[in-house]
């Protein structure tokens, strides 16, 4: 018995992927496979820890089976981590399995199950372990009623990106005002780059003695409130050549910034205690 289905896979952020360029980055993309399908997300030029916030909709999935097979046992989805490259084909970077949640056409699109929350899938580079993907899959059943009884796709809109769709709200975490700050007491390098999130803010001494120089740059962005979902903080030191070549001396990941995190104290509280 045919079924159709629509799967909408909800790609919102890979964190501590492998580092496939010489930089000691990637210019990461995602591609999902589900049953005759694929499709790619965007590519994320020199980071680590891509936030791809896309929804990637495939439409007119066809299964054979009974329904109820379909609802307790769906098929497998396969997502593929590459780095693209100006020149050639992509660079594998490693893969990772996920299995959707399923709606029937008589079921309710209501919680507990719906809408699905983004979760970490383990991403493999063999038998290695090379990063972890933050999304989510739901596959919808197509009724009678055809796509128009479908649950709607509620998110906010984003023209700058062009027609591709990010991961809709009540799935995408809800999102903060973050600033981080770093300060470079021994400076024994002539560039120090720090990649956070989507953003990276390099800054150079050109001073003869850098380890004298005291280095402060900064950095803002908006972050999930959750702190399981922040983004590492990677630190590349790079040695400036001649002729504007560049050469990696090293890296660190800080994995957690929870340690890290001020937070101003409640005006309101402090109001209370005191009159109180």
């Amino acid at each position: 018995e045919k079924q159709v289905f629509q799967l909408r896979a909800h790609m919102y952020q890979a964190r501590s992927l492998f580092a496939a360029d010489s930089s000691g980055l990637s210019d990461p993309f995602a591609r999902v496979f589900f049953i005759s399908q694929s499709q790619c997300t965007e590519v994320l030029n020199e980071t680590l820890c891509p936030t791809w916030d896309q929804l990637l909709v495939f439409d007119n999935v066809e299964l054979y089976g009974e329904a109820h097979e379909m609802r307790d046992d769906p098929p497998i989805i396969v997502i593929e981590i590459y780095d693209q490259d100006t020149v050639g084909k992509a660079d594998f970077m490693g893969r990772t399995f996920a299995k959707p949640v399923v709606k029937m056409s008589d079921e309710h699109y209501c919680p507990p199950r719906f809408p699905p929350q983004l979760e970490y899938y383990q991403i493999y580079r063999g038998n290695s372990t090379a990063g972890d993907l933050l999304a989510a899959f739901e596959l919808l059943q197509i009724g009678p009623g055809g796509k128009s009884d479908l649950p709607p796709i509620d998110g906010p809109t984003d023209m700058d990106r062009g027609p591709i769709l990010p991961v809709p709200l009540g799935i995408r975490p809800v999102l903060s005002k973050y600033r981080v700050e770093v300060i470079a007491l021994e400076q024994q390098i002539l560039m120090l780059s720090i990649v956070w999130g989507r953003r990276a803010c390099p800054w150079a001494s050109h001073s003869p003695h850098p380890a004298l120089d005291n280095q402060h740059t900064f950095a803002s962005q908006d972050l999930p409130e959750n702190e399981l979902l922040h983004p590492p903080l990677n630190i590349r030191v790079v040695d400036c050549r001649a002729f504007g070549r560049y050469t990696l001396v090293g890296s660190h990941a800080v994995s957690s910034l929870r340690k890290f995190i001020y937070r101003p104290p409640d005006k309101k509280a402090q109001h209370w205690n005191m009159t109180g």
